[in-house]
């Protein structure tokens, strides 16, 4: 067995940090871009009269970013090549996600909104594995360039992880569609032109089968943003819609009609993975300048790193970290290997762990740094605030430890 990282991916992450370097970081340092980085981040990113919202300048900042790292080659990494990407695999995507992740707090990672000099693009991948030639040309380039954003609305007042008791209804009226219901944490509504709006079409409640994927105009006569939810990290693209007989047309329909949520499974391993990696980078971080602060810290005339009540906790995280950081690489090196199911267990265990260590990781580092780690004046506390949504978000560590079960005690009773 060989633990190496391939010599591509090696050469990937020198090319990044040099671009990083020549490319991303003055832009960061120039016109008090750091505002949007430093003790000021929250207030300078949230438009706190626009119902909390990201701020113009904030969007600019980062659409400025995705710019320059796309005409450098780096954005579209993972995309396939006919979405002008470079193919590259979920081990190389882990390990570059990992590696960004464990900078701390910058322009060339922001995780909060999915930003990020070598994206991330779910909706657009749905889109290029199932949507029609004539959608692929309206949708794909903006989704990429952020021209064009599309918000994904599967959670609802009443439902949450509970995906198949959906109570937003599509009824065919001729050759269009009747939208009804609503939908809660409908992600990207701030900007966005469009919904993917997952309603049941046919079928029972708690049936996977009958739910369809609309992509809706947010113009759309009945369509109704009621209001954006504060959440523990600010600011909200998390908007509160109801439908109230929205009319679209067939060809709106994403993937083949009743079959939604299997459109909707086909990235979430992907995406999962990918997230687990950020989580261990962003924990490495926490772990490495806490033990930094540890060394240079002194108290009672000695070092602070002195005191086994700081080397332990510290040492625990470190061992967790390295456990999961190689769980993370084996199940995405899998991932590339073999059909995702075959492996989903192993993604559900990187995902809620990950999840987790970096909460952890990040709670020590407040503790820790003490004072100055419960100020914001460190970037602890927006780490932690961050990957704390994604202990519920994107499948809770609930649903990914049931998962873990569900195989568990299936290949269990085969034998």
């Amino acid at each position: 067995m060989d633990f190496t990282i391939p010599t591509d991916i090696q050469n990937k992450l020198i090319e990044l940090d040099r671009f990083i370097e020549t490319e991303i970081l003055p832009l960061e340092l120039a016109d008090d871009n750091q505002r949007f980085f430093d003790h000021r981040r929250e207030h300078s990113r949230t438009n706190w009269e626009n119902d909390g919202q990201p701020r113009e300048e904030w969007e600019e900042l980062l659409s400025e970013m995705r710019r320059r790292s796309d005409a450098a080659g780096h954005l579209r990494f993972g995309l396939p090549k006919d979405m002008g990407g470079s193919e590259g695999s979920n081990l190389a995507m882990a390990i570059i996600r990992e590696h960004l992740a464990a900078k701390g707090l910058g322009l060339h990672n922001d995780l909060q909104n999915e930003s990020s000099i070598v994206g991330n693009f779910p909706i657009a991948i749905m889109l290029h594995r199932f949507g029609t030639q004539a959608q692929k040309d309206e949708f794909l380039e903006g989704l990429i360039d952020g021209s064009q954003p599309i918000g994904f609305g599967l959670t609802e007042p009443s439902h949450g992880s509970d995906a198949t008791w959906l109570e937003t209804t599509a009824v065919k009226d001729g050759d269009d569609w009747i939208l009804n219901g609503s939908k809660r944490f409908n992600t990207g509504l701030h900007s966005a032109t469009h919904d993917m709006i997952f309603a049941r079409t046919s079928g029972k409640p708690g049936q996977a089968k009958g739910i369809t994927a609309f992509l809706v105009p947010t113009n759309s006569a009945g369509f109704s943003v009621d209001f954006m939810w504060w959440t523990f990290n600010m600011p909200s693209d998390h908007a509160e819609i109801s439908l109230h007989d929205v009319r679209v047309p067939s060809s709106s329909i994403l993937g083949q009609e009743g079959s939604g949520l299997e459109l909707a499974n086909t990235f979430t391993h992907e995406n999962r993975i990918r997230q687990a990696a950020s989580g261990v980078g962003a924990a490495q971080f926490c772990i490495d300048e806490s033990v930094k602060y540890a060394k240079e810290r002194i108290v009672f005339d000695n070092p602070l790193w002195k005191n086994q009540a700081i080397q332990f906790p510290l040492a625990e995280l470190q061992t967790e970290c390295e456990m999961v950081r190689n769980l993370v690489y084996k199940t995405a090196w899998e991932l590339d290997q073999l059909h995702h199911m075959e492996v989903t267990d192993k993604v559900s265990m990187c995902n809620y762990r990950a999840n987790r260590l970096v909460c952890d990781a990040s709670d020590r580092a407040i503790q820790i740094h003490g004072g100055l780690g419960y100020s914001r004046h460190k970037p602890f506390e927006h780490i932690y605030r961050h990957h704390r949504r994604y202990r519920i978000t994107e499948g809770s560590e609930e649903i990914q430890i049931r998962r873990v079960a569900g195989i568990l005690f299936g290949r269990q009773a085969k034998r």
